[in-house]
């Protein structure tokens, strides 16, 4: 094994110095250079060139463009788009419509996903009360939840303008409908850095069995460089795969082999000026060290036993509950962005598991013990007022019941919804015990406080300590940013 590592590395370097690897490269090379000058390139760390240092270290830490409020972020996404009716937007007018024929006035000149026909109104399938000091309506089906609503602040009237899944996601977590743009924890990591050499700056974590129906362009760097790309761990088995050394392979013979190769790479770096060459060296370096930091990190069985009361976890097992842990672990060990994505949440009433009677209730026994500890045991160690808690969907369902192909379904469900959903955020500056946005009386559209997934943008990067419209990059010869031509800060919800 050693001796094919040294004569691969020695491969490399007489590549790299020969002449025909010069001619050979030259080719196209000088081409791309005279494109590129026209074009204006893709520029490496050209974020409007404000405190913006070259280094061989792409993921070094950076200041933000003011003092921020958030150190770091943990995203809660419930793939699939969880209903509001029946979690935080109590609408008692429209239990009264329940089995009514809709109003042909909420049809007239809207798309649905599956809607056909005149379908029949479906009442709220869950109870309400008001819970805290904030008097936040909050359903049965979030017992946990009820005791924190003190701690957050609601987005009653967020819109979307994608209703299929896997574009709303996309625009949801990269501010566009379309491949190829970075998911905001690029962005987070792009602008900021890594506070911890030894682990990913940003983390994904996954439950609920699937991944989202956007997959995992969702956490990828699009046209940013991609090391900034989201590093996908899992709760069970090994946290990384291939984190092990393979056989016949000793942790000094992995550093000498990466050192070898990255001397390489850094001489191609210096010849040719390649981000992508930095974020080889950064990954390979950065996997060396992960050997050693994740599987501590990614090791809930150390927790007290009070905490594994706190949020419901299951060591050994993929579920919502470990990974929020696993979140709290990460943030606490400076990972910079943890993504959570649930998935099971499509509530279309195709069958009981994804119908809004049955199947949500059970998805929200899933998630509600464990978010409401999240909330508190970051509150518990003094973190929750440097990180930001963001909670939704990519859209909402309707307060009408799907029929599908104009058929009703087998069990109740609702169809997708991009006039108005709920969200929710905590810590880091966001005010508590508040809620901001309202919808009519029956939850169709929003009326009050309208709020567009470019300003939930903005407003987690503002809390970082970002100008959204200056944390940009250099590509296809003009400035892109996450929040596009758009993206207004919900001051509303800011303390």
């Amino acid at each position: 094994m050693s001796e094919k590592i040294i004569k691969e590395a020695n491969e490399q370097a007489a590549r790299f110095f020969s002449r025909r690897h010069f001619l050979n490269d030259c080719i196209t090379g000088l081409g791309a250079t005279a494109l590129g000058s026209l074009l204006g390139g893709c520029n490496l760390f050209s974020s409007s060139g404000e405190g913006m240092p070259q280094s061989l270290n792409p993921l070094e830490p950076r200041a933000p463009h003011f003092p921020a409020r958030a150190r770091s972020v943990i995203y809660l996404h419930m793939a699939g788009a969880p209903s509001q009716l029946e979690m935080f937007d109590y609408k008692p007018e429209l239990q009264k419509l329940h089995n009514q024929l809709c109003p042909p006035s909420l049809l007239e000149g809207k798309r649905f996903a599956f809607i056909r026909g005149v379908p029949k109104m479906l009442g709220p399938q869950a109870n309400f009360k008001q819970h805290g000091e904030s008097r936040a309506w909050v359903s049965d089906h979030l017992p946990h939840f009820a005791n924190v609503v003190d701690e957050v602040s609601f987005l009653k009237a967020v819109q979307t303008d994608q209703f299929n899944h896997g574009p709303a996601q996309l625009f949801m977590h990269t501010g566009s409908a379309r491949l190829g743009r970075p998911s905001i924890g690029s962005w987070v990591t792009y602008g900021l850095g890594s506070e911890n050499s030894n682990l990913p700056g940003f983390v994904v974590l996954t439950s609920g069995g699937k991944t989202p129906d956007a997959g995992k362009s969702v956490w990828g760097s699009g046209f940013l460089p991609s090391v900034y790309q989201g590093v996908q761990c899992r709760s069970k088995g090994d946290p990384v795969l291939y984190l092990t050394d393979p056989a016949g392979m000793d942790r000094d013979m992995r550093y000498q082999s990466i050192q070898a190769i990255n001397a390489v790479n850094k001489q191609e770096y210096e010849t040719f000026k390649d981000p992508e060459i930095l974020s080889r060296i950064s990954q390979y370096e950065l996997a060396y060290k992960m050997q050693i930091s994740v599987p501590g990190v990614m090791d809930i069985n150390s927790e007290p036993a009070y905490i594994h009361e706190l949020y419901g976890t299951q060591p050994g097992k993929e579920s919502f509950a470990n990974n929020c842990l696993l979140a709290r672990k990460l943030v606490e060990k400076g990972v910079r962005f943890v993504q959570l994505f649930d998935w099971g949440w499509d509530a279309h009433g195709t069958d009981e598991g994804l119908s809004i009677d049955y199947g949500l209730r059970n998805k929200c026994r899933e998630i509600d013990k464990a978010m409401s500890a999240l909330l508190l045991d970051l509150k518990q160690r003094g973190l929750l007022d440097e990180t930001l808690v963001v909670w939704g969907g990519e859209f909402g369902r309707t307060p009408m019941q799907e029929n599908r192909d104009g058929k009703e379904m087998p069990y109740m469900g609702r169809d997708h919804h991009v006039e108005a959903f709920t969200m929710w955020m905590a810590g880091a500056g966001i005010r508590k015990g508040f809620s901001w946005g309202e919808t009519d009386e029956i939850g169709f559209g929003a009326v009050k406080g309208k709020v567009a997934v470019h300003d939930i943008h903005a407003t987690m990067l503002q809390q970082l300590g970002f100008d959204h419209e200056k944390l940009t990059y250099q590509f296809q010869g003009r400035p892109f940013r996450l929040t596009d031509v758009e993206g207004h800060i919900i001051n509303e919800i800011l303390g």
